[in-house]
C-alpha cells in the first residue's frame, strides 16, 4: 500500500489550501481554497494539477474562503464525490460562497464599464472565476459530519473530525490508513485556533500520529502580550469620536465580526464607549451571525455563561444592519461619526473598498485593522505603511489613522502551535509545515528540529511526496 501526499496550495504561502492524500486508489483532497495574495491570484485560474474526476471525496477543514474559495471551480471541472464537513461549516461557506461568486461577477462587470469607458482592450477576456450557478451545483454534494464520529471512506481509509478552536464549526481531521494489520494516523491541522479565546472551544489535541500537515501562519513569532482587549478597542473608539471622525473595520464576515460585536456589546455595557451608531456592513457577516445563534452548542464555557447570564452577545442596540447596497452607500451622508464594520477582512473585495474610498483620505477618520494581512493584499500595504494605495484602479491618498488591535487572532503563535504538537506521546514520522508565507514556514520548521530532533519538512508547491509503502 502506497500512502502520498501533494501540496497544491498554501505552500510557502498563506492562502489556497489544498492538499492530496492517495492511499492506493483512493485520492482524498484536503480543503479547496482560494488564493489571494495579489502574486499568487493568477494559479486560481490554472486547471487543477490533477483530475478533478479522479478524486473521491473533498475534507474541507472550515469555511474561510482560502480553504473552501475554490469548490465551485472543482465541481466545474469534473469532480463528483462528497464534500464532507461539520454541519455549520457547511452552512457557512453556503454563504461565503455565493457572496464569493456574487462579488466576482460585480467586479467583472465593473471592469468591463472601466475598460469601455477608457477605452481600453483588456490583456484576456472579463469575466468571473466562477458565477453563482456554479456554486449552486456544488451544494448537493455537501455531506455533513459530526465531531469525533468516523466516516468510513473506503476499506482502507476513516476519516474523524475534531474541533479546531479556529472559527465555528472548524475541524482538525485525522485519517487513519489500516491493511494486513498495520495501521497509520495522518492529521491535517487545518487552522489552528488559541486557547481561551472567546466564543469557540479550544483545539483537540492528539497523542499520536504518524504524520502531521501543520499551519505555519503565526509559525516566526509570539503574539504580542494583551492586556485587555477592550480597553484597546474603547480608545480607538474614543479618540476618533472625539476627533469626529469614522472609525472602518476591516473585518472577516466568519467569526471576527461576531468576536467586534461580542466585545463591543461588553463596552456598551459597562459604559466605556458612547452610544453611537454601529454599522455591520456585510450581509455575510450578518446571515453568518445567525448560524451562530443557531450553534449555541458549539460555544465554549465563557460564552454559554455569557448568554446564559445576559443576552445575545451579538445583539446591540446600537446596531444597524447594511443589507442592500443603497443602505451601504447611504452611510456616507451621514453627519457624525459612525463605526462600519464591513469585509472583506484583508480589503480584497467586498464593501470595505468603497468604505476606504470614502474615508481613507480623511485625517479625521480611523481604519482599525483586527486581522491578520497576508502579503499581496490591500490591507497588507495599508497597515505595512504605504502613503498611496489604488482602489477599483484610483489612486488614494492614506491620511487616516491606520490602527492593529492585537489579541482577535484566531490563528495560534509559535509556540502555541508547538504546545498543540508537543501533545503527541511518541515521534511522528514525519511533520509537514504548510499554511505561512514561506520565512514563517522555515522558521516553524527549525523551531520544531531545535526542540525535538523530530524530520520536518517545508514541501515545495506542487510537490508530491511518498511518505510510505506498506506490502
Amino acid at each position: 500500500m502506497k500512502i502520498s501526499l501533494s501540496f497544491l496550495g498554501a505552500v510557502q504561502n498563506i492562502t489556497g489550501s489544498r492538499h492530496l492524500l492517495k492511499v492506493d486508489g483512493t485520492s482524498i483532497l484536503v480543503d479547496c481554497g482560494l488564493y489571494q495574495e495579489r502574486q499568487f491570484k493568477d494559479r486560481n485560474w490554472d486547471p487543477f494539477p490533477i483530475n478533478p474526476e479522479t478524486i473521491d471525496a473533498v475534507f474541507l477543514t472550515h469555511a474561510h474562503l482560502d480553504h473552501c474559495g475554490l469548490l465551485p471551480k472543482l465541481v466545474k471541472e469534473g469532480f463528483k464525490g462528497k464534500i464532507y464537513c461539520t454541519q455549520a461549516t457547511a452552512e457557512i461557506a453556503q454563504i461565503i460562497l455565493f457572496d464569493a461568486a456574487h462579488i466576482q461577477e460585480e467586479d467583472a462587470e465593473h471592469k468591463k464599464r472601466r475598460h469601455k469607458k477608457k477605452g481600453h482592450k483588456p490583456p484576456r477576456e472579463v469575466k468571473p472565476l466562477y458565477t453563482t450557478e456554479d456554486v449552486q451545483q456544488c451544494l448537493p454534494l455537501f455531506e455533513t459530519v459530526e465531531y469525533r464520529k468516523s466516516i468510513t471512506i473506503s476499506d482502507t481509509v476513516e476519516t474523524t473530525f475534531y474541533d479546531a478552536g479556529h472559527v465555528l464549526g472548524s475541524a482538525i481531521i485525522r485519517v487513519k490508513v489500516r491493511k494486513s494489520g498495520q495501521e497509520r494516523i495522518i492529521i491535517f491541522s487545518g487552522d489552528i485556533g488559541r486557547p481561551g479565546r472567546p466564543i469557540v472551544c479550544d483545539p483537540t489535541v492528539f497523542d499520536t500520529a504518524d504524520y502531521v500537515i501543520i499551519e505555519s501562519t503565526y509559525g516566526d513569532r509570539l503574539h504580542k502580550e494583551v492586556v485587555d482587549i477592550k480597553t484597546n478597542i474603547a480608545q480607538v473608539i474614543n479618540d476618533t469620536i472625539k476627533a469626529g471622525g469614522n472609525i472602518i473595520v476591516p473585518s472577516f464576515a466568519l467569526e471576527r465580526s461576531q468576536e467586534m460585536l461580542y466585545y463591543l456589546n461588553k463596552l456598551l455595557q459597562d459604559n466605556d464607549i458612547p452610544h453611537f451608531k454601529i454599522f455591520l456592513d456585510s450581509p455575510m457577516a450578518s446571515k453568518i451571525t445567525k448560524i451562530f445563534k443557531q450553534h449555541a452548542e458549539l460555544f465554549d464555557p465563557e460564552m454559554t455563561e455569557f448568554v446564559n447570564s445576559h443576552h445575545s452577545p451579538f445583539k446591540l442596540a446600537d446596531l444597524q444592519l447594511a443589507g442592500k447596497a443603497e443602505q451601504s452607500k447611504a452611510i456616507n451622508n451621514i453627519n457624525e461619526p459612525v463605526m462600519i464594520i464591513a469585509g472583506s477582512g484583508m480589503c480584497t473585495g467586498g464593501r470595505v473598498k468603497y468604505h476606504l474610498i470614502n474615508n481613507i483620505t480623511n485625517p479625521k477618520n480611523t481604519v482599525m485593522f483586527i486581522g491578520y494581512q497576508a502579503i499581496g493584499t490591500l490591507g497588507r500595504l495599508i497597515t505595512d505603511g504605504a502613503k498611496k494605495i489604488r482602489i477599483l484602479g484610483e489612486q488614494y491618498k492614506v491620511k487616516a489613522k491606520i490602527v492593529r488591535i492585537h489579541g482577535f487572532s484566531s490563528h495560534a503563535d509559535q509556540q502555541e502551535l508547538f504546545n498543540w504538537l508537543n501533545e503527541l506521546k511518541t515521534p511522528p514520522k514525519e511533520v509537514f509545515v504548510v499554511h505561512g508565507e514561506k520565512n514563517s514556514s522555515e522558521a516553524f520548521a527549525e523551531f520544531i528540529k531545535r526542540k525535538t530532533g523530530w524530520n520536518v519538512t517545508v514541501p515545495e508547491f506542487e510537490q508530491e511526496i511518498t511518505v510510505e509503502e506498506i506490502n
